[in-house]
Parts: C-alpha cells; sequence; structure tokens
C-alpha cells in the first residue's frame, strides 16, 4: 500500500493522528472493534492506558493475520467511556501507540461512549487499512 498522509497548514497541528490519508492498494481489511479481551475472553486491565494497550495490540493481531502491518491503517476510531480520562492520559497513549504501531498515524478520532459491549471496557478501538 502507499499511504499519503495529508496534514495541511490551514488545519491545527496534527498531533498523535493524520487529518487525512490517501490510501492506495488492492485490499481493504475492515477490522472490527477490539477491547481489552484475553484470548479467554475476559478483560484485563483495570486502567484506561492498560486496556488501550490490549486493545490496540488486539487490533494489530488482527491486522496481521489479514496480511497487513500498522503502516497500512488507514483509519481507527477509538471509542472511549470517559473523554476526560482518554485526554488525561493522551500522552501515555501516544507512547503506547508509537511503540506498539509507529508513527505513520491514521486519520483518527476518539468519540465518547456511555458504555461498550463488555461493562468492564474502558476503550474500544477500530478501523480499515488498505493493502497493496
Amino acid at each position: 500500500m502507499t499511504a499519503e498522509r495529508v496534514n495541511p497548514p490551514e488545519l491545527s497541528p496534527a498531533a498523535g493522528f493524520s487529518h487525512a490519508v490517501v490510501a492506495t492498494g488492492s485490499r481493504v481489511v475492515f477490522l472490527a472493534g477490539q477491547t481489552a479481551l484475553d484470548v479467554d475472553g475476559k478483560v484485563v486491565g483495570e486502567t484506561l492506558p492498560r486496556q488501550f494497550e490490549t486493545a490496540l495490540a488486539n487490533l494489530l493481531t488482527a491486522l496481521r493475520a489479514a496480511g497487513g502491518t500498522p503502516a497500512d491503517l488507514a483509519r481507527v476510531t477509538v471509542y472511549a467511556t470517559d473523554v476526560a480520562d482518554y485526554r488525561a492520559h493522551a500522552a501515555e497513549l501516544g507512547r503506547i501507540w508509537r511503540r506498539l504501531a509507529g508513527r505513520d498515524y491514521p486519520a483518527m478520532a476518539v468519540i465518547g461512549a456511555v458504555r461498550l459491549w463488555d461493562e468492564q471496557a474502558l476503550v474500544e478501538l477500530d478501523g480499515f487499512a488498505v493493502l497493496a
């Protein structure tokens, strides 16, 4: 895949995301929402950063199983049950993202959710990737 990250100077600086991603490839992979579930289907981690790390790792595991890499991500949506908590941990979440997925940021959004499928889940990530 080729991905052009577009961050126009007329918009606020993109930090930890890209304003737009122009992706060219032959396969689109739609990634289901991933929370901090372990292999036994139990939510692990009691803090947002810990759950974010597991949810992101789960998303990347699904992506790799489909033949993709983190650089192939074109769009990721983050659903958080407490957006203020997400903002408070933004720097730590950014470090987790860079460690697991690198610095090729997809277009992203953070959406506040009253609750997620699993009551203990604090965060869920979904997205799509374009593969060559």
